[in-house]
């Protein structure tokens, strides 16, 4: 590990890896997001050179902590030859549209998974401290093969990390649009995590259902398409926080995946960004160490807003409050995405950094899905 860290203010650790690599022309996560959160956060002036780390990349050996070892194998194995064998394709999920073969295949998960290392293990050291890793959140990995754009799962190895640093009890909380199936299942009969996960209903891998519990140590709240920010809050409040607080975390480690957002086009969520940063802003407190990670986002625009957001509301400070500088704008105006809205961007994606409140009614099986999870 480098040098000791000061965790009196909140740390930002980030990778320029991020800035040119791309899963292939036509997929989801073609967009740059953390290097567009990185220079958004830079240009607003939230992002000095103290609180940015750059983040190491992880070994095979502390991979293996979670992952098998010739699952690992082939991850390296098709970044060195831009190919695999087919039998090995076949059995870890590698290749196909959802998870293709690309140049950083592995290097850039590894990358992400180094920073939930030493998040894990700055967090463990110290008495309290916050940590922001938005390249983090890749929660559907699983130990022997690739799932949901996600070769690696840095949140199973980051919270791996915490224990193993000697933490007793993490929180996780997922409130990104689809259900973080591979941190619940890694944790499922692990007493010293509770997994909490708010995704919508139906949605890709299509569980997490209310009465899951996994053994006891999960929660999930599926919710509706149209899911508002009034929803959102109510989930925060009624469910959230009381869970965690019964559950006296020594950290919370949030995945904040920005697909839920109304402007997002791989869910019907409907949420703004105010209300992320909210429960965002919500979550600091609950416990003395706090890591927040990225997930799943597949609007450049909205994904660069939205954890800019989050890491200004991490160090005190209200977003919505704040205008773009001419230098952020610059930011904003210089993405382009290949989807039909990329070709007509409306001009607030631009100028503005907090989306218009998305307020609603707390509908009946919102409520009903906090009055389930609360339940004995």
């Amino acid at each position: 590990m480098p040098a000791p860290l000061s965790l009196s203010r909140p740390l930002f650790i980030g990778s320029e890896i991020y800035r040119h690599s791309i899963y292939g022309r036509k997929h989801p996560l073609s967009i740059p997001r953390v290097s567009t959160t990185i220079d958004l956060c830079r240009a607003m002036g939230w992002l000095p050179e103290a609180a940015y780390v750059d983040s190491p990349r992880a070994t095979p050996e502390q991979l293996a902590r979670f992952h098998h070892a010739d699952y690992i194998r082939a991850l390296i194995d098709a970044e060195r030859q831009q190919r695999l064998d087919p039998e090995r394709r076949s059995r870890f999920n590698i290749g196909k549209f959802e998870n293709p073969i690309f140049p950083e295949i592995f290097s850039r998960p590894a990358t992400a998974s180094g920073a939930c290392l030493l998040a894990a293990a700055l967090l463990a050291g110290a008495d309290r401290g916050i940590i922001y890793s938005p390249a983090g959140g890749t929660h559907h990995g699983r130990p022997d093969r690739a799932s949901g754009f996600c070769y690696l799962n840095d949140p199973v190895l980051g919270i791996l990390g915490l224990l193993d640093g000697g933490l007793r009890r993490v929180f996780y909380v997922d409130i990104d649009a689809h259900h973080g199936d591979g941190v619940q299942d890694a944790f499922a009969e692990d007493a010293r995590v509770f997994t909490l996960s708010v995704h919508e209903a139906g949605r890709w891998p299509k569980t997490g259902p209310v009465d899951d519990r996994a053994g006891g140590m999960a929660r999930n709240l599926p919710v509706p398409a149209g899911f508002n920010d009034s929803e959102l809050a109510a989930i925060v409040d009624q469910a959230i926080l009381p869970l965690g607080r019964a559950f006296e975390p020594e950290a919370v480690v949030l995945q904040c995946g920005a697909d839920g957002l109304a402007d997002d086009p791989m869910s019907r969520l409907a949420l703004s960004n105010r209300a992320h940063w909210a429960a965002v802003r919500a979550l600091i407190g609950l416990a003395p160490r706090l890591l927040v990670l990225g997930g799943g986002g597949y609007n450049p625009w909205s994904v660069g807003r939205c954890w800019a957001g989050v890491w200004a509301t991490l160090n005190g400070l209200d977003p919505a409050a704040a205008a773009p500088t001419p230098a952020a704008e610059a930011v904003l105006r210089g993405l382009s995405w290949n989807r039909a809205q990329g070709r007509n961007p409306p001009a607030h994606w631009f100028t503005t950094l907090a989306d218009p409140s998305r307020p609603g009614p707390v509908r009946p099986e919102v409520q009903a899905a906090i009055d389930a999870v609360l339940r004995p």
